[in-house]
């Protein structure tokens, strides 16, 4: 159980560098840790993996900027008997 969550300005290459190497560990058999602030988390995808992705565009009339986004979403399923399974794998 839980969530975490950071958000930070990075340039393009900053975030094509970041994408790059989730997509590395992903690509492995093992763990795919995510630096999330000062605190790392370790999760450990099965197949299947469902990925959504998302192209968005906010505008208002008024406005002199639109915000656009692109979303990325990996779903998976693990086996978990009990809360303590299911909980992610925080190393502060």
């Amino acid at each position: 159980m839980g969530e975490l969550e950071t958000e930070a300005q990075k340039s393009r290459s900053e975030v094509a560098a970041s994408l790059r190497e989730v997509a590395d560990q992903l690509d492995g058999d093992g763990d795919v840790t995510l630096e999330l602030g000062e605190t790392t988390v370790a999760m450990t995808p099965s197949e299947p993996i469902t990925f959504k992705l998302e192209g968005e565009s906010d505008w208002s009339e008024g406005d002199t900027e639109a915000k656009q986004s692109i979303e990325f979403e990996l779903v998976w399923w693990r086996e978990a008997h009990t809360a303590d399974e299911g909980t992610l794998d925080i190393r502060e």
